[in-house]
This record gives structure tokens, sequence and C-alpha cells, in this order.
């Protein structure tokens, strides 16, 4: 029997075998689909002759508007009064949650249980400064977009009743309370008890967002109303003092988290909560340049977040901002701004740095957790956490627009109306999770595809932000309309440690909870490997070429390298080398576990079977991420879409395996489209761009 030898292809050499191996075993385009989008009126397919019919309106604030009620402005409460009071003793605030009936109708509740039946009182509250602030934002950009005047009415009342839960004096002034019951009473201690508590003792994401409302709120109201302009001013300033009190106060101080060096001023050591901050700070600095205090600010927070960016072409987590300070090893979609809030920051300051990192983010990362399937809730460092929301695809929504616009990077408006799909049918439920008759939307969907068919607040307003960012963009909203359903993700797969074939001094361990604190053991488990073991591992089935990931805890406790190799037929290919341990300290992280993925240099042909790893030393073995080395998203509807994202610095053909010729747009690493669009027939090779994707849509 044939020993196995060992491939010592150089890298070069091995970048165009697997070129060419691409070009034949690609995934094919899938054919085009002939169904007709329901209830859009979806615009004939791009590259068309005919003139596209108007879009029908998307954004319609009836069911937000359903969540509004009456919200009670008590006098004589101390530390909070607000606009006009005395005069206008009731203001507007959406009901938290709103679950859906067995007739299709909603029932507005509360966060909680009851804990006063008397009184109506919940254990959280009915209304929270969180949705009052960005139910502001909604109300304020479709004023200002779509000259509604009812709309202008409903800012109003939402920013008077925002301004009546911030603390307007004593030591806590300038933050702000959360929650408040039906009948108008402050609830700052929750049931259970939320940190900070009470709710106006420390700064918080709630005081992140009223900073983000009062800032697109004086912009709104300067010239329209400027004494109300003029006490939103006010209030800024008052919420910037306490600002300057903590987070930053400690500009330009860092920290360190798991030996990395992060900003150790943002506010609550969260990028997503800062660049809500830094959302309101650019509307306003915009609009009021001569307030240095303001300006400061966005420039300062600006950089802290820009500081989280993390990776890059092929490197976990792929350019992407990451959300935390205190873990190196989490993204999350949820609060995930900072691309949108970093270009709305690039254009005020003039600072392209910050265009530079929000475009690394979109055109990278982003299109890469397209490929993956979407805005997951949660990849820690694996894809964990597959519930997508409305928050999430918001989020890369408007970011993907912002840049578009700044930076006249088409392809990242191409991504947008890939994104913008999942409201529409393009999700893993395979169901619209929106529906622009009626302005209702859903909860969630699960990684099963289950529907969650409540429709809060928080929901519905990010919601509505998407559709609104929709209806100022025709040709994406024309494109986010016309695919309604999934029909490729490939992405990022997993392949667990412990699953393998060992031998050696290896043994599975389960630790109580998979949560580290920062990150996720990927399976609920690991492998403990002792000095000499080795452990083979199967990769997914049918898997393409591809960069293989290791994931182990770099932490305390590891020592040495482990060799990686892979089983191609009767051959043995050397992959690389990777750490057992990372020495620095654990600082600020939860958790002295690190779980980073390493990029081994040479990726696996289409042709490995598994991958086995030579511990020499001791090292603890979470799991391997199998990266495609051309990722591929495909969408279809009325027209079709597919997306080929390169997660190498080397161009990289393709195959098709269309129905017919079609049109073929290359991008690079920042979106921008590199030279013309091209027709390729049914069974053409396309090129994908270092870092970058190609789109293929119906000629």
């Amino acid at each position: 029997m044939m020993r196995n030898r060992q491939l010592t292809m150089p890298w070069a050499a091995l970048a165009l075998a697997l070129g060419a191996a691409l070009a034949v075993t690609a995934t094919g385009l899938p054919a085009q689909a002939a169904e007709a989008a329901a209830r859009t009126g979806t615009a004939p397919a791009a590259g068309a002759a005919a003139t596209p019919s108007p879009q029908p309106k998307l954004t319609n604030l009836a069911h937000l508007d359903f969540l509004l009620d009456d919200d009670p402005l008590l006098p004589g409460v101390a530390g909070h009064t607000t606009y006009r009071v005395a005069e206008e003793p009731v203001a507007r605030a959406p009901w938290v949650y709103a679950d859906r009936q067995s007739d299709g109708t909603f029932h507005r509740v509360g966060g909680g249980p009851i804990t006063d039946a008397a009184r109506g009182w919940y254990a959280q509250g009915a209304y929270d400064a969180d949705d009052i602030s960005r139910a502001a934002v909604v109300y304020l950009r479709d004023w200002k977009q779509n000259g509604t005047a009812t709309s202008r009415t409903s800012a109003y009342q939402l920013l008077r009743s925002l301004t009546y839960l911030q603390t307007a004096d004593g030591p806590n002034a300038g933050n702000v309370v959360l929650w408040q019951q039906h009948d108008g009473t402050l609830n700052p201690s929750a049931i259970p008890k939320e940190l900070p508590d009470p709710s106006d003792s420390a700064e918080s994401f709630w005081l992140a967002r009223t900073v983000w409302a009062l800032g697109e709120g004086y912009a709104g109201f300067r010239t329209a109303d400027p004494a109300f302009a003029s006490f939103l001013a006010d209030r800024m300033d008052l919420a910037l003092a306490a600002l300057g009190r903590q987070s930053l106060a400690q500009y330009p101080q860092t920290q360190v988290a798991n030996g990395v060096t992060v900003p150790g001023w943002l506010i609550v050591g969260s990028a997503g909560a800062t660049a809500e901050a830094v959302l309101g700070l650019s509307a306003y600095a915009a609009a009021r340049p001569s307030d240095t205090a303001a300006r400061t600010a966005l420039a300062n927070y600006s950089a802290g977040i820009a500081k989280l960016q993390s990776g890059g072409i092929g490197q976990w987590p792929f350019g992407a901002l990451l959300p935390e300070a205190n873990s190196p090893t989490f993204w999350h979609a949820w609060a995930g701004m900072e691309p949108a809030a970093l270009t709305a920051a690039a254009t005020v300051l003039g600072d392209s740095s910050l265009q530079r990192a929000a475009t690394t983010d979109l055109a990278q990362f982003t299109a890469q957790l397209l490929a993956t399937g979407g805005p997951d809730n949660g990849w820690t460092p694996t894809p964990a956490d597959r519930t997508q929301i409305a928050y999430g695809v918001d989020s890369r929504l408007e970011g993907l627009v912002a840049a578009s616009d700044a930076t006249g990077a088409t392809g990242l408006a191409a991504l947008a109306g890939a994104q913008g799909a999942w409201y529409f049918g393009a999700n893993r439920a395979g169901t619209p999770a929106y529906d622009p008759a009626t302005g209702v939307c859903v909860d969630g969907i699960a990684a099963d595809g289950t529907v969650n068919r409540n429709c809060g607040a928080e929901s519905v307003i990010h919601t509505q932000l998407s559709m609104l960012a929709l209806d100022a963009h025709p040709a994406i909203a024309r494109a986010a309309t016309a695919l309604t359903r999934t029909t490729a993700t490939v992405g990022l797969t997993v392949a667990e440690a412990e699953t393998g074939t060992t031998t050696g001094p290896a043994t599975v361990v389960t630790p109580p909870s998979a949560w580290t604190g920062s990150a996720n053991w990927s399976g609920g488990a690991y492998l403990q490997a002792g000095n000499g073991s080795t452990v083979t591992i199967a990769l997914p089935a049918g898997h393409p070429a591809a960069r293989i990931l290791p994931i182990a805890d770099l932490g305390p406790g590891g020592s040495g390298t482990t060799n990686w190799t892979a089983s191609v037929g009767r051959f043995t290919l050397p992959l690389g080398r990777t750490d057992n341990v990372r020495p620095g300290a654990q600082g600020i992280a939860p958790s002295p576990v690190f779980l980073l993925p390493q990029t081994l240099p040479v990726p696996v042909p289409a042709q490995a079977t598994s991958v086995t790893a030579r511990v020499s030393g001791t090292a603890r073995l979470d799991a391997l991420l199998v990266q495609p080395v051309v990722s591929h998203l495909g969408l279809a509807g009325s027209t079709s879409l597919d997306v080929y994202v390169n997660a190498t610095r080397l161009p990289v053909p393709q195959k098709l395996d269309a129905a017919g010729p079609v049109t073929v747009t290359r991008y690079d690493s920042t979106g921008h489209q590199v030279g013309r669009a091209q027709t390729v027939g049914s069974r053409g090779i396309v090129l994908v761009q270092p870092g970058g994707f190609t789109t293929v849509s119906p000629r």
C-alpha cells in the first residue's frame, strides 16, 4: 500500500492550482426565476431597457403609530421636567412590546409581568428610553424625508417624553431613567435589577440613544421651531456633561482585553452604544458647527470605535468593527450601527480614516456575513446565535447605504439590496418579515426558520428605519423587493475538534457552560490535547476550496504550537502552524479563555476530506472555521442576484453554470467597481477580486 506523500507545492503554484480547481468545481449560478414579487410592485430586472415603474412607498408607520400612547408627565418629580411641561402635561411614548393575537391583531404590553394589577404596573415598565429615543429618530427622518406633518408632531412629543426621563439636576444630571409605567410613574429600578441601578446612576445604552435622538432632533427643529431646538441643545449639553464625567473623562486611555489593546473611553465599553451616540453627535455637529464640545466628543468617540476594527482578508473577523471592548472574540449584529456612525462622522469631521474603517467592515466582513446566511445575532467566534432580528438587518443596511452614498462604492449598494431582501422573504424562513401594506414586521427569525410573529417597538423601529433608507434609494429598493428567496449560502461552516479521531493524551472536556463571558466553546465542549497527541477532524461534506481557521484557547495554560495537515486523496498537504498560547494580560476581559481563530496560510482544495492536528506542548482545541476561498450568496425572485466573495489576497476565477448569458460586475475590497460590467455566457468564467466580490445578475 502506498504511503502518504507530503505535498510541497509553493504558495503561488498552489494558488494557481486552487484557482483552476475552483473554475471547474464552483457552485453554479441558480436558474433565473420567473415568479412575480407580491405586493411590492418590483421593477424589471437590472439591465432591462424599459424604464422602471415607480417604486411603491415601503415606509408605513401605522403599526408604530399603534404602539404610541399618551405619556403623562407627572409634575413635581424631583429632577425631572421637560419642555412646556405646565402647558402640555401629556407627551407620547411607544409601548415596548406588541403580542400577536390569534386573529392577527396585536395587544400592547409592557416589560416583564404585572406586579401591581390595581395600577397596571409592570416589573420593568410600559415605556422605555431606548424605544422612545429611537422612535423619535424614525419620525424625525420621516418628517425630513417625506414632509409628514403628523411625524413632526410625534417626533416633538417623543422628544418631550424622552427629556422628561433625563435627570436634570443632582449628581446624576444628564443620565437617563430607563423605565416608565403607563401612568407616568418612573421606575428607576426594574425587576429584576438592571445595570446601572438605579438606571440613571451611570451612563448607559439609553443615554447613548438619548444623544442620538437629541442630535437628530436639534437638526430637525433648528429652523422649524428654534425655541424647542434651543431646549434640545440645552439637554444635549446636559448629556455631554454627563458623558464628560464618565467615559469621555477616560480619553485617551487604553485598556487590555486578553492581551489586545482597546480604547478605554467608549460608552459602557461598547462600540455599539457609542455608535448610536455618534449618529446623534454627527447630526448635531453638522447643524451646530460652533459647538466645539460636541465636535470633540464626536471625534474622540469615533476614534474609539475605529480602534476596535479587527482581522482582515481571510483573518477573523474579516475586518469587522467589534462591538465590545472587553472581548476580541465576540461580534454581534444588534447594536451594530458602527459602520453607519463612522460614515456620518467621517463626513462631518472630514476624516477619511473613519470612512476606511467603515468601508472595510462593509465590503469585506459584511459581504462574508451575507454569504454565511446574514446578520446572525452572534459570532462568538463561530456563528453561534443564528437568530436574526430587524435590529441587525437594519444596522447592516443603513451602513451599506450610507457608505455607498459617501464613497460612490456601488458594490455596497448592491450588497444593500441583498441585505434589504431579508424583509421581503430572502431569509431562513422563506417568508416576508415585513408587510408594507400594514407596517407590521416580525420580532425575529430563528436559526431553524421559526418566525416570531410578535412585532414590538424595537423591531418596528428598525424595520421602518430600513424602509426609510430604501425609499430614499429607489434602485436599492427595487433590488430588495425583487429578491424574495435565498437559493445559496455557501459561507463559513464549523467542524468540532471534540468529534475528531485522536491518538495520544487527548480527552474531551465539557465545561459547565459553553459561554465563557466573552465567547462560546463551540458545540459546548473542547479537546484537551497533550504533547504528541493528534486529532483528525472530518471536513464538512461537499465543501469547496477553503481557508482553515483553527480555534484554540490561547489563554494561560497552553504551551507550544500545533502543526496542521490535510488529507487529499493519498496525499498529505501541510497547511501551517498555530499557537497554543498567546502571552498577554486578561485585563478587562471577563474570562482568561481566549478563543481566537488563527488562519492557516495554505488553503485546502475541495478534494480534502479531513484535517489533522499534531500538538507540540499542550492545547485546548475547540473547532475549525472552514471559510470558502470563494463564498457564495444566491438570491432569486422576479430577478436573481449572486454574490461571490473572495477570502484571499489573490484574484480567483469562478466558473458559472447559469441559465443564460448574465451580467457580471467586479468590485474590489472597498466595494468600488473594477472595470466595466461584462456579459458572460452561461458557462463562462468570472474573476473575483482579491478581498472583494463579484455580482452576477440577469443580462
